[in-house]
């Protein structure tokens, strides 16, 4: 049998996480170290692996209940490799230092078990819930694999150059930089979702790091119910991802 298929064969790497193709993303287990995925993301696997449900802790169940931010992880233990993939997104592999990293949950595909995640509140200027407001921040040591819907653009904040994203296409930043949320509208009432420009919530960042930026203003749509009309379907819309964190108060 012949086919340019066969040209797609296992990428051999000495790395932990290796981008197997853009859209796939390929972490090596030892039997020492365990990886979380997001729940349903395995294609595949070589070896002996285990997939259980990770424990959520009483605070993590309660973040998430009422911000929309947290992560359903299932956990990867064993020896092998192990594939991990989500509705043909691209893939990113970060290091995550000292300086941390702020990210939206929905945008995580895989990270070190050893890493820490706990969901912030961003400042705003009105004080409104809405896009943008809550996050994950995750600190430690280790590897984060990231999905962007499309290739993205890494703006790089220094004091002299600060820099605002639409909030809804903001994927990560920097845990150290100062970000507040605001809306950009000519309207004469802030609450108002949408003003004259088409231009909605956006997060302004200040100090030294960096924000990744994705050139899409929708949410994955893994979370999307399914209602009625395309927009329900691809996560929008009233019974899409972005409904379901809207009005959400976190304190």
């Amino acid at each position: 049998m012949q086919s340019p298929l066969f040209s797609h064969t296992e990428q051999q790497s000495q790395e932990r996480y290796a981008v197997q193709n853009p859209q796939l993303l390929r972490v090596a287990l030892t039997g020492h170290d365990d990886v979380l995925a997001r729940k349903g993301a395995m294609v595949a696997y070589q070896g002996l692996i285990d997939f259980d449900g990770e424990y959520r802790t009483p605070g993590q169940r309660r973040a998430r209940a009422a911000t929309g931010e947290g992560l359903d992880l299932m956990r990867c233990s064993g020896q092998g490799t192990v594939y991990f993939a989500n509705l043909a997104q691209y893939i990113h592999v970060v290091e995550v230092e000292q300086e941390g990293l702020t990210v939206d949950s929905a945008y995580v595909l895989a990270l070190d078990s050893a890493l820490h995640t706990e969901v912030i509140a961003v400042d705003s200027q009105y004080g409104i819930s809405g896009s943008g407001k809550y996050q994950l921040n995750i600190s430690g040591r280790g590897r984060v694999a990231l999905m962007t819907s499309g290739q993205p653009l890494m703006m790089r904040i220094t004091p002299e150059t600060y820099a605002t994203a639409d909030a809804d296409a903001i994927v990560a930043w920097s845990s150290g930089l100062r970000v507040q949320m605001q809306a950009q509208t000519h309207s004469s009432s802030v609450r108002r979702r949408r003003g004259s420009s088409g231009e909605g919530w956006e997060l302004s960042f200040l100090g030294n790091g960096f924000a990744l930026v994705q050139p899409s203003e929708v949410l994955p749509p893994q979370h999307a119910r399914i209602g009625s009309g395309l927009g329900a379907q691809y996560g929008v819309g009233q019974h899409g991802a972005h409904a379901q964190n809207q009005g959400n108060a976190w304190s």
